[in-house]
C-alpha cells in the first residue's frame, strides 16, 4: 500500500481496532447483563466514531470509514429491531 503513503502494518492496527472496540463493548455488556439494544447501540456509536476519525486523519481511510458507516447503520437497525421485539433479537 506504498501507493497510499501507508504501511500495510499501519493498515491492519487501523482495521482491528474497531474490532477490538466491538469486543470490549460486547464484553462489558455480557458482564454487566444489558439487554442487547443498548449494547448495539452502544457499538453503532463506536462505529460512527472510528469513521469520522479515520476521515480526518491526515492520510484519510475512506473507504474503512465508509464500511465502518455502514457496519454502524446495520448495528442501528438490529438495535432498532431488539428494541422493538426482543424476541427477534439475534445477539
Amino acid at each position: 500500500m506504498s501507493h497510499l503513503d501507508v504501511d500495510i502494518f499501519e493498515f491492519l492496527i487501523l482495521t482491528i481496532i474497531p474490532v477490538a472496540a466491538l469486543f470490549i463493548i460486547e464484553m462489558i455488556c455480557r458482564v454487566a447483563k444489558t439487554s442487547s439494544w443498548p449494547k448495539l447501540t452502544v457499538q453503532g456509536i463506536a462505529m460512527v466514531s472510528f469513521a469520522v476519525a479515520y476521515l480526518v486523519m491526515e492520510t484519510p481511510h475512506t473507504l474503512t470509514a465508509i464500511c465502518l458507516l455502514a457496519l454502524a447503520i446495520a448495528l442501528f437497525y438490529q438495535a432498532k429491531r431488539a428494541k422493538i421485539n426482543p424476541e427477534k433479537a439475534l445477539y
